[in-house]
């Protein structure tokens, strides 16, 4: 099963409907037990940070989604939603997050508009699966003010030039980071979460 998980704060019927554009179906839950057991859990997020970070608390899906990490099973984290996967944020001051890969989240603090929003070239760092089918030239849509920082390079995949070096996906044994939209990118962002689901399923 390809579980979306909802927690009040995701673009969950975009990322669903990209997923079936490319002939999967999906299913929308905040079950514990369903988030413990699927093939592939996306955890998108549009918003701030802290909220997020409390209402994964509230609604109890935290320990769900860390026994699901302990067990080695997949998680994608989408925007905001990758963003709670990492030490911590800056976004209204500091917030911790889930922890799962190191790096922190900080403001722009460049010459370029604040917030990045729209579509940049996405540069290989490093070739996994998740790069499979791509060309010369690939584009995905971005729409965030804080940027990923204090990352271990080796996990990097794939990254934007917006004056500075934007993150654009973390991959670290099963968790998979993703600053851009898929859903809104097009061919390139449809590839993307083909590449992963045939991966894990």
């Amino acid at each position: 099963m390809i579980l979306i998980l909802d927690y009040g704060l995701g673009n969950v019927y975009n990322l669903k409907n990209a997923i079936k554009k490319i002939g999967y179906e999906s299913k929308i839950s905040s079950d514990t037990d369903e988030i413990i057991n699927a093939d592939i859990v996306f955890l998108p997020g549009v918003g701030a940070f802290k909220a997020a970070m409390e209402n994964l608390k509230n609604n109890n899906l935290i320990d769900a989604l860390n026994k699901r990490k302990n067990a080695n099973k997949l998680i994608v984290g989408i925007c905001l939603g990758m963003q709670v996967m990492f030490e911590a944020s800056y976004e209204d001051g500091y917030c911790e997050g889930l922890g799962y890969f190191k790096g922190v989240f900080k403001e722009f603090d460049i010459k370029l508009k604040s917030p990045h929003m729209g579509w940049n070239e996405l540069i290989v760092n490093k070739k996994s699966f998740l790069t499979k089918g791509f060309n010369k030239e690939n584009y995905a849509y971005y729409v965030h003010s804080y940027y990923l920082t204090e990352y271990n390079n080796e996990n990097l995949i794939l990254y934007s030039d917006y004056e500075v070096k934007v993150p654009g996906i973390i991959l670290k044994d099963n968790l998979i980071g993703i600053q851009f939209h898929p859903e809104k990118s097009s061919k390139v962002g449809l590839k993307i979460l083909e590449n992963i689901i045939k991966e894990f399923i």
